[in-house]
């Protein structure tokens, strides 16, 4: 079984696009693989929030991943009306309840997709409750959790650990087999071809 390491924030287009890819690839493949999610935000408190929805140039640079998503079934707002880009401290603690739950895989991409899709402001803690909700977690246990912070240290950790050790500073750094890969095109097809070669 192939071992993937994800870095990934989830107000980042590039992942949910690479993500998707990969997850086509492997199937397509007949591939076992378990992709392990490593956050790391691009934005942390409380350092000042970032205008996507208004940055032309940014919106231009995103234009590589239309056709791309496009293929995937994925429409997405490139970027979302959401202004200021969200915090994800939260959204990744709520993964780190999700994950204990079992449903670690669900919730992750039910944020990327709310974000990009739905253009729901996910750094704030009642969406994210609503969110994890309709995939079957308890919402008030999940609130409370979030609200006492039992995941801020872990998540802290993670964040560090994708900066500091990985030396991580742009997302998505995909580590195949403890192997960094290059992505260029954001396809099902290049990923086809990156894991033929691993």
């Amino acid at each position: 079984m192939k071992e993937i390491v994800f870095v990934t924030d989830f107000v980042c287009p590039y992942c949910l696009v690479a993500k998707a890819a990969l997850e086509e690839a492997l199937k397509e493949m007949g591939i076992a693989a378990r992709i392990r999610m490593q956050p790391l935000e691009l934005t942390e408190e409380p350092k000042a929030r970032v205008d996507t929805y208004h940055d032309e140039k940014r919106k231009s640079r995103y234009q590589i991943l239309e056709v791309p998503a496009k293929q995937l079934g994925l429409n997405m707002k490139f970027p979302p009306a959401v202004s200021p880009r969200p915090y994800t401290r939260l959204a990744f603690e709520g993964w780190y309840f999700a994950a204990e739950k079992g449903c670690g895989d669900a919730y992750s991409d039910l944020i990327y997709r709310a974000y990009f899709i739905d253009e729901k402001d996910i750094g704030e803690l009642e969406v994210l409750a609503e969110l994890a909700g309709s995939i079957g977690l308890d919402q008030k246990e999940f609130r409370e959790a979030l609200m006492s912070g039992i995941y801020s240290a872990r998540e802290k950790e993670a964040v560090s650990y994708s900066k500091n050790v990985l030396k991580v500073s742009g997302v998505p750094a995909v580590y195949i087999d403890g192997e960094k890969i290059e992505i260029e095109e954001y396809t099902k097809e290049e990923m086809v071809r990156i894991l033929f070669t691993k």
